[in-house]
């Protein structure tokens, strides 16, 4: 028996088989009648492959319950999962970014040169140094308390050098822990609310009001001013507050800081300040909440160098947490801050503290505030674009954010509308809070033939 004969006869076995027949291909793919060849090749039969089970292997450790409250993707890798499809889908696109909120002028070279130098100095046994103390160099912390505290009694060892201030804002979430409550502005930055619910402060999320359960949501509006009626917030333990804000662009009024600082000490809490864009206030306003009798007894307050000198790839900001500053039974929170910081951080990079350092010589500090003044005038370009076409505009004035408002739409639609149309990149207001919807966040930070151009593609879109 041939090769061929063995092959028909072990096909003709089969008691579930099908026959061949010359028009089995429709013409719904385009071909009919395709003749086969004349001699017969027996009864096929339809053999199914094994199919191996997958088994996927799991551990016996249970995922933190609390991971499962956040909703969706954190907001900016969101923002950059849309615009990466959008790329794809327009490969010719000249997509502009003015949504994270990423710096985008060169560092002043005064400051870089700091850097390098420290740098090279590592590979001299000279000027090699390790590990450093978690808290930071004494001399970076002596030039910010000087510069930035001088006059309102904060002292070098009240003041921790990190890698960011949004590091340090989870790092006070680990030493609040779980059994506290919290407030927020509302719209914030989203980090306050993420790292709360991380945390299990919080509970479910409630889809029908787009808030998590047990949270304060401090209401801040163009009608209050962007400043909430605390009249109507309930107390807590901890509120988180940042001036000027992000995303609105507003900055608290000394008296408005001062109902704060009062209303804390009255329900015992104790603020957390974000300061990360004082140095933009064009205002006559605090820039730091230590401007305010009171506060070291009930505030802490969190900084940072992106902003000011482009360092948000660089990495460096600090945390000021005064020794006034007491939990229900004295004991002093410096105290347990510092214990994490030994606990989970090893200390700010040496070469970042350099620069940092640099960047509060009288040299530094002129070259800060060109840079600052350079994306205030991007600000004003914004401002004065939306406010031509007729929209309602706030923000600009004290912080590098223009918060544009689109009355009765969806924050997200208009952040897709405004990529599809115009190829710019924003940020949705709802994804600040609930607060936030109905407004888009147009950052200021970009090269200004960028700014131009996207504000030209603007005028195209609402004229």
């Amino acid at each position: 028996m041939s090769v061929s004969q063995s092959f028909a006869t072990s096909l003709s076995s089969s008691s579930s088989a099908f026959f061949v027949s010359s028009n089995f291909i429709s013409s719904g793919y385009g071909v009919q009648n395709v003749p086969f060849p004349a001699k017969s090749i027996g009864v096929v039969k339809c053999v199914a492959a094994p199919q191996e089970q997958e088994t996927v292997f799991k551990t016996k450790v249970p995922r933190n319950s609390n991971m499962a409250k956040l909703q969706a993707g954190y907001l900016f890798p969101e923002i950059a999962r849309r615009r990466n499809a959008h790329l794809l889908k327009y490969p010719d696109a000249k997509v502009i970014s003015l949504g994270i909120g990423d710096t985008t002028e060169p560092i002043p070279e005064v400051i870089t040169s700091a850097m390098a130098q420290k740098s090279l100095g590592l590979s001299t046994r000279e000027g090699y140094s390790g590990y450093g103390a978690e808290q930071g160099e004494k001399p970076l912390r002596a030039a910010i308390a000087s510069t930035f505290y001088g006059n309102f009694g904060i002292e070098e060892d009240d003041i921790f050098i990190s890698d960011g201030a949004k590091c340090d804002i989870s790092r006070l979430q680990v030493v609040f822990g779980s059994n506290v409550t919290m407030a927020v502005q509302d719209p914030s930055y989203p980090a306050y609310v993420d790292s709360s619910v991380i945390m299990g402060q919080t509970g479910q999320f409630q889809k029908d009001v787009e808030k998590y359960a047990t949270i304060e949501y401090m209401r801040c509006t163009a009608e209050n001013g962007f400043f909430p009626d605390l009249s109507t917030v309930g107390r807590t333990d901890i509120i988180f507050f940042c001036s000027p804000n992000n995303p609105t662009g507003s900055a608290a009024t000394r008296e408005q800081l001062t109902q704060l600082v009062q209303f804390a000490k009255k329900n015992g809490s104790i603020i957390v300040y974000d300061s990360a864009y004082a140095l933009y206030m064009s205002d006559d306003n605090p820039r730091s909440i230590f401007e305010i009798p009171g506060a070291k007894e009930v505030a802490i307050e969190t900084s940072s160098y992106s902003k000011y000198a482009g360092f948000t790839g660089v990495r460096l900001g600090w945390t000021v947490v005064p020794k006034q500053l007491l939990f229900s039974d004295g004991f002093p929170v410096a105290k347990d801050f510092n214990r994490i910081v030994c606990t989970c951080f090893n200390g700010a990079s040496n070469i970042a503290q350099a620069g940092a350092l640099a960047c509060l010589s009288p040299e530094g500090l002129k070259a800060m505030y060109e840079v600052i003044g350079f994306y205030k005038e991007n600000t004003d370009i914004i401002v004065d674009t939306f406010n031509s076409l007729g929209f309602k505009v706030y923000g600009g004035k004290n912080a590098p954010y223009v918060w544009v408002h689109f009355p009765g739409q969806s924050s997200w639609d208009v952040f897709s509308e405004i990529l599809e149309r115009t190829h710019v990149v924003t940020t949705p207001g709802s994804g600040f809070g609930p607060g936030g919807e109905g407004f888009i966040r147009v950052s200021a930070f970009g090269h200004r033939e960028n700014i131009l151009e996207a504000c030209r593609r603007f005028k195209q879109l609402y004229k």
